[in-house]
């Protein structure tokens, strides 16, 4: 699995013109799922993403983590996270899990999530075109791939 997230003050997910997901300050997660990934994989990274320390505290070092500020997130599926660049223009993304692999695991790395952070999470909607706002805090933007733990 492969995640970019962002520090937000806020963002919000727009699906047509219904709005499905909207925090205040917490995390934008956006996830990439691969054929190799497993339950492993979303319990590590979820651990790791809800016990992060990249909020600051009252010294301005980031020492807290989203459970230490109470924050919220959101769960943004990207299968271009896993994009292919490495000939023509065009990217692949034959890494990239196919729905029925992928979909299983998104649902349960939002419910890890969940449980993680004791409270619930609003997410996107998986495979939809969505309209993402946010207010980037910082900015903070963390990579994070299960394949590189070490």
């Amino acid at each position: 699995m492969r995640v970019v997230i962002q520090r937000v003050l806020g963002t919000s997910v727009k699906i047509d013109d219904d709005i499905v997901a909207n925090i205040n300050k917490g995390l934008l997660i956006f996830v990439g799922i691969e054929n190799t990934d497993t339950q492993e994989d979303i319990l590590w990274l979820s651990t790791k993403i809800v016990k992060m320390r990249i909020f600051s505290d009252e010294n301005g070092l980031m020492n807290k983590s989203v459970i230490d500020i109470q924050g919220e997130i959101v769960l943004v599926s990207q299968f271009t996270l896993f994009a292919n660049i490495k000939k023509g223009n065009r990217p692949g993304f034959t890494q990239s899990a196919k729905p029925e692999i992928s979909v299983p695991l998104y649902n349960a790395f939002k419910e890890q999530l969940t449980k993680d952070l004791g409270n619930s999470i609003q997410s996107g909607e998986f495979g939809a075109d969505m309209k993402i706002s946010l207010i980037n805090d910082g900015p903070v933007t963390i990579c994070m791939d299960t394949k590189n733990r070490v």
